[in-house]
């Protein structure tokens, strides 16, 4: 089945970006009822979230964001299969001199994650010389075709799994390669601190942190959207974050999310409510996402 659906995402990269987004559009309205469990932790994000905010308004972000997903999943084809040339025009990047102000020191690239983070990295490969890090996926083909996509531009890419562990990453930025680095996932209580996001404690991993300090790395947030139609994508470097990090871990992490948390009020369609952001709990509460009605 998944052979099939790549298949079609292939022949799809061929369509203009208009109707690449809306293909994404409708599979997202459907999606969002066809995937009931992913529907129930978007709700239950959002009511985390956004508390005050009134339900039926939470429901349509709910269903923009599976839209939204939906469209940044098919618009993948562009990132594995388009020209460069094409990646390029499609995707403009503001910002650009930052990174080059910093060539040849650390510098850690900063991506939350919005749906757009994959186009992001594509579209900086194409003019920086960088490493990636990345989860491993459960289905080989999706796994490949992500690398590919993110590496394809650079053959001196550099693409580092998380279970590699640090090494390879204080290598990299030693040498001057800036590291692309998702700082906003829950992968459990093993170097992570809970800090607020959004108000709720959030296990989250204190790398950028431990990385800036054990390097002397700029920390150089990127943040990327989709915008409407067959418009593009824009991807955003900000400038170094002034006086990170402070030494104080806690902080330093704390000070990314809620750098966050400001994007995400810009744009809280494109975020990645889809993730179980809160399955990590504090010593002895439960995980929102378990038991009856989650």
């Amino acid at each position: 089945m998944s052979r099939l659906v790549f298949a079609l995402l292939w022949l799809a990269h061929w369509l203009p970006l208009s109707v690449l987004a809306g293909i994404g559009n409708l599979l997202g309205r459907a999606a969002y009822w066809l995937i009931p469990e992913r529907r129930k932790v978007i709700r239950i994000n959002l009511a985390k979230c956004f508390p005050d905010m009134p339900a039926d308004e939470r429901e349509r972000l709910g269903r923009a964001h599976f839209r939204v997903f939906m469209r940044s999943f098919v618009e993948h084809s562009l990132m594995w299969w388009a020209s460069r040339e094409r990646v390029m025009r499609l995707m403009k990047v503001e910002g650009l001199e930052h990174i080059r102000a910093l060539e040849g020191r650390p510098v850690i690239l900063v991506a939350p994650h919005f749906v757009g983070i994959d186009a992001a990295c594509t579209r900086l490969v194409c003019e920086v010389h960088m490493a990636g890090l990345f989860a491993r996926q459960k289905n080989p083909l999706y796994d490949a075709l992500l690398l590919k996509g993110r590496t394809r531009f650079d053959a001196q890419a550099i693409a580092i799994a998380r279970q590699d562990g640090v090494r390879p990453i204080l290598s990299a930025l030693r040498k001057g390669i800036p590291i692309y680095y998702a700082p906003d996932l829950d992968f459990g209580r093993k170097d992570a601190v809970f800090v607020p996001f959004f108000g709720v404690p959030a296990a989250t991993v204190t790398g950028v942190a431990r990385l800036a300090k054990a390097t002397g790395a700029s920390v150089l947030p990127v943040i990327s959207k989709i915008l409407p139609g067959g418009a593009g994508y824009r991807v955003t470097v900000h400038p170094p974050l002034e006086n990170y990090p402070t030494g104080d871990v806690v902080a330093d992490t704390r000070r990314i999310n809620a750098f966050i948390e400001e994007q995400v009020l810009s744009m809280p369609e494109q975020y990645y409510w889809v993730h179980k952001r809160f399955k990590t709990r504090p010593p002895g509460e439960p995980s929102p996402y378990e038991g009856k009605g989650a």
